[in-house]
């Protein structure tokens, strides 16, 4: 693709970079045949390339955001699926977040539009205040005709839809020396204890701790970290994705420096993503550069980190039909496929595949809630294709993919670790409970094996 910036904007590095992802595109058009939004809108400007065009416009024109781009750009997941079809290696994924942060700082939305975006950039990576909006959701879920019929209503009516009441734990602080060991120490890592999955489903970094204390690995969750950012970063709210991360970088780092770490294991890969490009985002920050890369380099979803260890065989008879839903974060994001699906046969689990697997659910972090409509579509179609597996469990590595999917179906979903943990010798999890599973006694624990 031939590019015409100028050479006052190519001295801005964020445009010098857009530059170059630019003019790797060939116009190929493959991705369009992956692309969840144009599979189901079937407009050009739908798809990678038809974005690509219309980010180029902009950002060559140095123009502000119009609404034609904004609606858009808004529509795509980032579910990076073009990234994995790309035969170019286009950087869709830093091109798209460079013009989201455009049309932040350029595009005034709609009030309706900004009042909701407001209050899911402030809510949901604050546990405290996320905790409380779920009870107030739940208590409103009976109004939802009342919302659907305001502007934009219909995006306080998915909110609605996906609230239920938080858990007991899901409020806690987070605190150091989380996990005790079992045995001989092998390892001492971090694990983000995040922001939105420690309020809907602290039973999975629950189930991680475990997990890991099992296999004698020490676990510390300093008192600083919190959201990794991405939840305000794929909003194009740069400054506060930023703070958030600066946050992390420094309790890890201190770690890292002090009594030293391992990994850091991120269970949700949502955050994962995020995490594992912390050096790509402060690449033109001299204080924080190298901190963040240092960071980037030792980040790991929980599945690489157990796909690595010498797990014990699993002292409960599993056997059940497990469908392993891969998050678009997880495969497309983190280039991870198959340690998942190895970790559960390893544990016994019969795992299936589902097909059109590298088709978004429709998450998307926020997605569901600003395109509802779209969503439900992408959802309706994974649920469908779920099913065709005939499983009894749905597995997933995102607690985001785990809302979006299990609105749609009476499958239980739960986390990967989850499974681990319970084959392992851990509760059963709770889905699996409410389904009238049968929790199978545990035999003692006498021998290992390597998942790998």
């Amino acid at each position: 693709m031939q590019t015409s910036f100028s050479l006052a904007q190519l001295a801005d590095p964020n445009v010098a970079q857009s530059e170059k992802i630019l003019r790797k595109c060939v116009h190929c058009g493959f991705s369009t045949a992956t692309c969840p939004t144009f599979l189901l809108l079937g407009d050009e400007l739908d798809s990678p390339r038809g974005r690509i065009y219309l980010i180029k416009d902009m950002l060559e024109k140095d123009r502000p955001a119009d609404a034609k781009t904004v609606k858009h750009i808004d529509r795509c997941l980032s579910c990076l699926s073009c990234m994995t079809t790309c035969p170019s290696g286009v950087d869709y994924m830093h091109l798209v977040d460079h013009a989201r942060v455009h049309i932040e700082r350029t595009y005034k939305r709609p009030l309706a539009d900004r009042l909701i975006r407001s209050v899911l950039a402030v809510v949901l990576p604050n546990p405290k205040l996320m905790h409380l909006a779920l009870i107030g959701a739940v208590a409103a879920k009976p109004f939802k005709s009342v919302f659907e019929a305001l502007p934009g209503g219909n995006r306080i009516a998915a909110m609605l839809d996906l609230a239920s009441f938080p858990p007991r734990g899901g409020n806690r602080p987070a605190g150091q020396e989380v996990a005790s060991v079992n045995g001989a120490l092998r390892g001492r890592v971090s694990m983000l204890s995040g922001c939105a999955q420690r309020v809907l489903q602290p039973s999975i970094n629950d189930a991680t701790l475990r997990l890991l204390g099992r296999h004698g690995v020490e676990v510390i969750i300093p008192k600083a970290e919190g959201c990794c950012g991405a939840l305000v970063h794929h909003m194009g709210r740069e400054e506060a994705a930023h703070n958030y991360a600066r946050a992390n970088i420094d309790a890890w780092i201190a770690e890292m420096d002090g009594h030293g770490l391992d990994a850091i294991l991120i269970t949700t890969s949502g955050c994962g993503t995020t995490v594992k490009d912390y050096g790509f985002m402060f690449r033109n920050e001299p204080e924080y550069a190298d901190k963040a890369r240092r960071v980037s380099a030792i980040a790991k979803d929980i599945s690489e980190y157990l796909g690595a260890l010498r797990l014990r065989v699993p002292v409960r008879e599993t056997g059940q039909i497990v469908a392993y839903h891969s998050a678009c974060s997880m495969q497309h994001g983190q280039k991870i496929k198959e340690q998942p699906k190895r970790l559960l046969t390893t544990m016994g689990f019969m795992v299936k595949e589902v097909p059109e697997g590298h088709i978004c659910c429709g998450s998307a972090g926020v997605y569901n809630i600003l395109q509802p409509e779209i969503a439900a579509r992408l959802r309706a179609r994974k649920v469908a294709n779920i099913e065709k597996t005939k499983a009894q469990i749905i597995a997933t590595g995102n607690i985001g993919c785990m809302a979006q999917i299990g609105k749609g179906t009476d499958i239980p979903i739960v986390h990967t670790v989850e499974l681990l943990d319970w084959a392992q010798g851990g509760p059963m999890p709770a889905a699996l409970a409410n389904a009238g599973f049968e929790d199978r006694p545990a035999r003692p624990a006498i021998e290992t094996q390597t998942a790998e």
